[in-house]
C-alpha cells in the first residue's frame, strides 16, 4: 500500500480509511527480547541490546572463534529454541555499524552477510547514500551536493571533508564507521527521557482519556527515574493537534524533582500561565493527537544536594519502597490515589529505538 515504516497511524487512516491496526503486545516483545538476549549470551557474554530487536556481539575478546560458524549457530537456536517461526538476519564485521549494514544487506542473501576489507569497496559499490543505516534524504542530498554521490565515494573521502559537510564532529564518526574503526557498541548514559504516546481520533473524544494519558506519560517518566537513581531539572512538553499545530514548552527548574506529582504539577502551571497570557482553550483539549513529556538535565541521587525545607531523602525512599513492591507483588497491589481511575485504562506500550531500560536482572529471571 506504499505506507512506511513509522508513519503516524493518524495519517495512516486518514489516508486509508478501511486500513484495519492491530493492537500490539509489549509485554510479549520484551519476553521474547529477553530469550533471545539470554540465548546470543551462550554463544558469548559480550551481548549489546541496541533496540527491541537488535543486538551487538561483541567478539573482539574471542580470537579463536569462527564468527560464520556462530552466526549460523544462533540462526539455527533461534528456530528450534525461540519460535520456528521467529527468522533473524546476522551481519558479520570489524565494527559494529558495518555489522548492522551486513545484516540488513544479508536479509537477501538468507540472513547472513560479512563485510570485511577485501570486499567493502564491492558492497559499498552496489548502495546508495540511502541504504546506510543513519543517513536520511536530508543528509544525502548534502553530500551530494558537496560531491560525494555514494557510499564507496563516502568511504574514502578525508575524516576533514566529512566534518565540513555534516558541520559536526560527525563527519569523522562516519569516516571512522567505513573504515572500521569502532564507534557503536558502547552504550551511553541518559541525557533524556521521554515519552510520547498518538491519540486516536476516537479516543481523543473523551477529556478524561487526554488527563489519564498525560498523568500515564508522567507516570512513566517517574518510574524510569527511580530506577536509574535520576532526578531532573528540565522539563519538556509537546501537544500536536490535529490541524498540524502544536504546543511546545520546555523550562528548567530550581529543585531537581522525580515524582510524577511534580512533573504534573510544574507543567500544569505553565499550561494555565499561557492560557491566560494568550487568553486561549484549554492546550489539553480535544482535538489533540499526540502528547509528548520529556525530562533531562539529569543528577543522581547520590549526588543530591538536599533542601533544608524540603524531605526529598524520604519522598525518594518512599517513591523506591512503593516501586519494590509493585516489582515484587504486581504493579495493582499497591495504588496511589492519583493512579485511581473511572476504568479507562492505558495500555501499554513498547518503542523500538532503546531497551536501556531492560535490565540484566530481566535477562536473568524473564
Amino acid at each position: 500500500m506504499g505506507i512506511k515504516a513509522g508513519t503516524r497511524l493518524n495519517e495512516v487512516m486518514a489516508k486509508f480509511p478501511d486500513f484495519i491496526p492491530v493492537e500490539s503486545n509489549p509485554a510479549r516483545y520484551r519476553q521474547f527480547h529477553t530469550k533471545i538476549i539470554n540465548l546470543l549470551k551462550e554463544h558469548c557474554q559480550d551481548v549489546v541490546p541496541k533496540s527491541i530487536d537488535e543486538a551487538i556481539i561483541n567478539l573482539t575478546n574471542y580470537e579463536r572463534s569462527d564468527p560464520i560458524a556462530i552466526a549460523k549457530q544462533i540462526k539455527k537456536d533461534i528456530l528450534e529454541k525461540i519460535g520456528d517461526w521467529l527468522e533473524c538476519s546476522v551481519g558479520i564485521a570489524p565494527n559494529a555499524f558495518l555489522a548492522k549494514l551486513a545484516s540488513v544487506q544479508g536479509k537477501k542473501r538468507g540472513g547472513l552477510m560479512m563485510i570485511n576489507p577485501q570486499n567493502i569497496d564491492e558492497v559499498l559499490s552496489r548502495l546508495k547514500l540511502g541504504d546506510l543505516p543513519g543517513i536520511g534524504g536530508n543528509m544525502s542530498y548534502r553530500l551530494e551536493r558537496a560531491g560525494i554521490m555514494t557510499p564507496l565515494e563516502m568511504r574514502h573521502a578525508t575524516p576533514q571533508r566529512l566534518k565540513t559537510i555534516f558541520k559536526s564532529i560527525d563527519g569523522i564518526y562516519w569516516h571512522y564507521r567505513l573504515n572500521f574503526i569502532e564507534t557503536n557498541i558502547v552504550m551511553h548514559d541518559y541525557r533524556a527521557m521521554q515519552s510520547m504516546r498518538q491519540i486516536s481520533a476516537e479516543k481523543r473524544k473523551h477529556i478524561e482519556y487526554i488527563e489519564q494519558l498525560f498523568m500515564t506519560l508522567c507516570l512513566t517518566l517517574e518510574k524510569r527515574m527511580v530506577h536509574h537513581k535520576f532526578y531532573c531539572k528540565s522539563i519538556g512538553f509537546t501537544a500536536r493537534y490535529e490541524d498540524g499545530t502544536r504546543w511546545d514548552d520546555g523550562f528548567p527548574i530550581t529543585l531537581p524533582v522525580q515524582d510524577a506529582v511534580s512533573l504534573m504539577r510544574m507543567i500544569r502551571l505553565r499550561m494555565d500561565k499561557f492560557e491566560k497570557l494568550a487568553n486561549t482553550g484549554p492546550v489539553l483539549n480535544t482535538r489533540i493527537d499526540s502528547m509528548r513529556v520529556a525530562v533531562t538535565n539529569f543528577v543522581n541521587t547520590g549526588n543530591m544536594f538536599y533542601n533544608l525545607f524540603d524531605d526529598i531523602e524520604q519522598k525518594d525512599t518512599a517513591l523506591k519502597t512503593m516501586y519494590e513492591i509493585k516489582n515484587k507483588f504486581g504493579a495493582d497491589k499497591l495504588i496511589r490515589a492519583m493512579e485511581m481511575t473511572d476504568g479507562k485504562v492505558i495500555k501499554d506500550v513498547i518503542g523500538f529505538g532503546s531497551v536501556k531500560d531492560l535490565t540484566d536482572l530481566d535477562y536473568k529471571t524473564a
